[in-house]
């Protein structure tokens, strides 16, 4: 795909310029408050963030409030990022809905929210409705 081509020649891989661009506008995050923002596992993010660690476009460092806690913060290379992300997330937007009327554009958007919110009730009402999953250790709860 296009865009996996366009991040793999800045050094990165899809997903690993949102992490950027979050940390950008938010500053430095938690690693458990950005898997939490990004609905992911905390293993998942922890491997997103090494690898963007070992590219050099973030680092760690201690939490100033709680020295337990490490933060996640672009590195002043993973900043320099940000004009070319930028650029690179409006060409694709160009290529995608730049044909459109910025009505078109708007209606889109609120057909596409509409969308997430009927599927995110969806799932919501399906986790309330499952029943409890019993582990070959657990012995099945009251119900």
């Amino acid at each position: 795909m296009r865009i996996r081509q366009l991040l793999q020649g800045l050094g990165l891989h899809p997903g690993h310029e949102l992490l950027l661009m979050h940390l950008w506008d938010a500053g430095p995050q938690r690693q458990t408050d950005l898997a939490a923002a990004f609905d992911t596992d905390s293993a998942s993010m922890s491997r997103t963030v090494q690898r963007l660690e070992r590219a050099g476009f973030v680092r760690r460092r201690p939490d100033p409030n709680d020295g337990r806690v490490a933060l996640v913060e672009s590195t002043p290379a993973g900043l320099a990022l940000r004009d070319r992300i930028e650029r690179l997330w409006t060409e694709l937007e160009d290529d995608t809905v730049g044909e459109l009327s910025p009505a078109q554009q708007r209606e889109l958007l609120r057909g596409l929210q509409s969308l997430e919110t009927s599927l995110s009730n969806a799932i919501t009402a399906d986790t309330a409705l499952a029943p409890p999953t019993v582990g070959a250790d657990h012995e099945p709860g009251p119900g």
